[in-house]
């Protein structure tokens, strides 16, 4: 019999109970003994969490230096501003699973040395970290590991891997880069609440864009579909608000659907509800779960995180935005 905090616990975080959980995704700056350690980008230095300043910092977020440390800026609910170490360092084994943050190679292979699915390995594939594909598909169903589900009743795990690998061909990035601003946001959370617990987070600076974050914690924990060890009990709210012209385009390209499929589309562009493990999903696997609302679709993290413009992004999709955001993985063959 599964423990009832398993089954329950994602439909728990959708009706507002508060949640807590504990995560190290990958190696950070520490402050130096004798106080807050220091960046400095050409000119200007400013001191990293747990420093803060009123004015925001005159640094691009995330700021990269040459030797590979990367910094995000965010903005806590006392309104300074903080600059904070939220580095990415792939094959370190990660708390609270040690397990290394790495693709899973011996599955699929071209996804590690690409960054993209096989078309032809998807197809002949039978199990994921050795349990098998009909397995998976139904710890993922709702009512499997949890009540609302890794996947919709109508998905299966291969036809979502097949589907998303090919949005994000499509997009033209590849699963990882996905990976990595959601793994940043995970840093960057885990820093300022679990070693601080002083400051929460309200905004957090992302090629140009503001995001605001709301974040829940649970006692409870969430069990991984794959036998990967992974576990879960963080809920993470991530929006940013259409700007004018973002707007402008979807009231000129899909001003023809009625106002609840308009506002649908722009949820699904501009709101991500994820935890800590997605991260390690679409990292791992190329897994950005299926259509629940815990689905971390690869388009809003693109539009989200800056990483492709609207304007592209639509281009790429020609019209049917919408359809793409919303239709089902249902048994679709490789390469459909």
């Amino acid at each position: 019999m599964q423990p009832r905090h398993l089954i329950l616990a994602r439909s728990h975080v959708a009706n507002g109970v508060v949640l807590v959980g504990l995560i190290l995704l990958c190696r950070t700056v520490s402050p130096a003994d004798n106080g807050p350690a220091t960046l400095t980008i050409g000119a200007d230095t400013c001191a990293l969490f747990p420093a803060a300043t009123v004015e925001p910092p005159q640094l691009p977020s995330p700021c990269r230096t040459p030797d590979g440390r990367e910094f995000l800026t965010a903005r806590t609910e006392q309104g300074d501003y903080v600059v904070v170490p939220v580095t990415i360092t792939p094959g370190t084994e990660v708390r609270p699973w040690e397990a290394p943050l790495t693709v899973d190679a011996e599955d699929f292979p071209t996804l590690a040395d690409t960054g993209i699915h096989s078309n032809t390995e998807l197809s002949q594939l039978q199990s994921i970290t050795g349990r098998s594909l009909a397995e998976i598909t139904r710890l993922a169903r709702p009512g499997g590991l949890s009540s609302s589900g890794f996947l919709a009743a109508d998905e299966d795990v291969r036809a979502v891997l097949v589907g998303d690998n090919r949005l994000v061909t499509r997009l033209g990035l590849t699963h990882p880069k996905l990976a990595r601003p959601l793994l940043h946001v995970c840093n960057l959370i885990r820093t300022i609440h679990q070693e601080s617990g002083r400051r929460r987070t309200n905004e957090v600076f992302y090629e140009g864009h503001r995001l605001t974050l709301e974040i829940e914690f649970s006692r409870g924990g969430q069990q991984s579909i794959f036998d990967d060890g992974l576990d879960g009990a963080w809920a993470i709210r991530i929006t940013r608000e259409l700007e004018p012209t973002e707007q402008a385009l979807i009231d000129r390209n899909y001003g023809h659907l009625a106002q609840a499929e308009r506002d649908l589309l722009r949820t699904r562009l501009t709101c991500i509800f994820t935890g800590e493990m997605q991260p390690f999903y679409i990292y791992r696997y190329g897994f950005y779960e299926g259509h629940t609302e815990w689905r971390t679709d690869p388009i809003a993290i693109a539009f989200l995180f800056g990483l492709k413009p609207l304007e592209e992004i639509e281009a790429t999709f020609s019209g049917r935005l919408h359809e793409t955001l919303t239709r089902h993985f249902v048994g679709e063959p490789p390469g459909s």
